[in-house]
């Protein structure tokens, strides 16, 4: 039988149908554990005699949470389905636009009948690999939220107290927002003494003190144009807020960072990530998150490429065909693998010699960078396979030989 689940934050659309296309029963169902016993019960009324021995197939644009993992648990194959893949397929069902929960419900019923063997099952991951995408993800996401803060604070400091963003390189960093905090109009500023900067960057274990604290007086005595008094107490307002978000947002990722390290470390693939090239703890296990550890998951190199979105796509239509870049992707996961390139051409010459070799070709640095990160991926998926460490002469023993071929 297939179920097309239809979900939403407090209830679920449900449609039953078996093999031929029939509906067997149609029902929305509430969130928690009373919607799931009712799901349950409707699978078997469905089934009838043949309950014990039916298979459950459902379609549900998700793959996480704990209604996904009460269907895994419950023994149902799960296909996670594309909310872009469910509205193409509504498409093929009819022109007209009309859509519904119980509409798209149907269409998921439909779509994994008719569709499963081309749809992605939800990852068996373990508890450990799940902890640690919990974690990496929070993480990254305060990452995210201190550079868009970072931002405005400079975009207000621009406004009223040009000579700040002269005076300090790094908005976000702990001796920075306790002198604005301080000083948060240019006339308290221009009053900070040499030996209250020094204090602040001692605290921040800053090195060069005593030069640095000169300078940043000497830039925060600079004459700049500003604003009435009136106003620049007012800017200085909204900065004091800002650097109070900030101030808590550094606390909460530091320690969240020590959650990362603990729970990647605790995990059986943490050892052999961590040989790879430019991957330390913090980026190992956002790639480890990212990916999963489903063995299962990825039949192959290629198929982990494509997840990733670092292996191009094919477009060919008559005489014209074209490489393009995946735009289709995990934004987490290319962004871990973008940043381990980065980190692989510092410490790898055979990377940085393969990167090169594609800009020798032709392609751009970014299409370079990205097939350097496709190289990688590949690496990273042959020694997860065969539970071996990062050997740089292994990994790069065929490209060395086509080079020097």
């Amino acid at each position: 039988m297939f179920v097309g689940d239809d979900w939403a934050e407090d209830h679920h659309d449900i449609e039953v149908m078996d093999s031929a296309g029939r509906r067997l029963a149609r029902a929305r169902l509430p969130e928690g554990v009373a919607g799931m016993v009712r799901l349950h019960a409707l699978v078997g009324e469905a089934a009838g005699e043949a309950a014990d021995g039916a298979e459950v197939v459902v379609g549900i644009e998700t793959d996480r949470g704990p209604w996904v993992r009460a269907l895994v648990t419950a023994g149902y194959t799960v296909l996670a389905v594309n909310p872009l893949q469910a509205a193409r397929f509504r498409d093929r069902l009819g022109v007209s636009g009309a859509k519904s929960d119980p509409g798209d419900a149907h269409v998921l019923a439909d779509m994994v009948r008719t569709h499963s063997h081309e749809l992605r099952p939800v990852a068996a991951d373990s508890a450990q690999a799940e902890a640690v995408k919990v974690v990496t993800r929070t993480h990254k996401t305060l990452i995210w939220e201190r550079t868009r803060h970072t931002q405005r604070l400079r975009h207000a400091l621009r406004d009223y107290f040009p000579a700040a963003l002269a005076a300090f390189d790094d908005l976000d960093a702990s001796d920075t927002l306790e002198l604005l905090g301080k000083a948060p109009t240019p006339a308290q500023a221009a009053k900070l003494t040499v030996s209250q900067i020094s204090a602040s960057l001692k605290r921040a274990r800053r090195k060069n003190v005593a030069v640095k604290a000169a300078s940043i007086q000497a830039a925060l005595r600079e004459r700049h144009l500003g604003q009435p008094e009136e106003v620049a107490a007012a800017y200085a307002a909204s900065i004091t807020a800002l650097i109070a978000v900030l101030t808590t947002l550094n606390t909460q990722i530091k320690a969240l960072e020590g959650q990362v390290e603990a729970h990647f470390g605790r995990h059986p693939a943490a050892e052999i990530i961590l040989s790879q090239p430019g991957l330390g703890v913090v980026l190992g296990a956002r790639v480890l998150a990212e990916f999963g550890d489903d063995p299962d998951r990825y039949t192959s190199a290629k198929a982990r490429k494509n997840y990733a979105g670092t292996s191009p796509i094919t477009r060919a239509s008559g005489k014209k065909k074209v490489a393009l870049a995946r735009f289709v992707h995990n934004d987490r996961l290319i962004d871990a693998l973008l940043t381990q390139v980065f980190s692989t051409l510092k410490v790898s010459s055979n990377a940085r010699a393969y990167y090169w070799r594609q800009r020798d070709r032709g392609k751009g640095h970014n299409a370079a960078l990205r097939q350097l990160a496709n190289r990688l991926v590949g690496i990273l998926h042959g020694c997860l396979k065969t539970g071996t460490r990062y050997d740089e002469a292994t990994a790069w023993s065929h490209h060395a030989e086509l080079a020097t071929g």
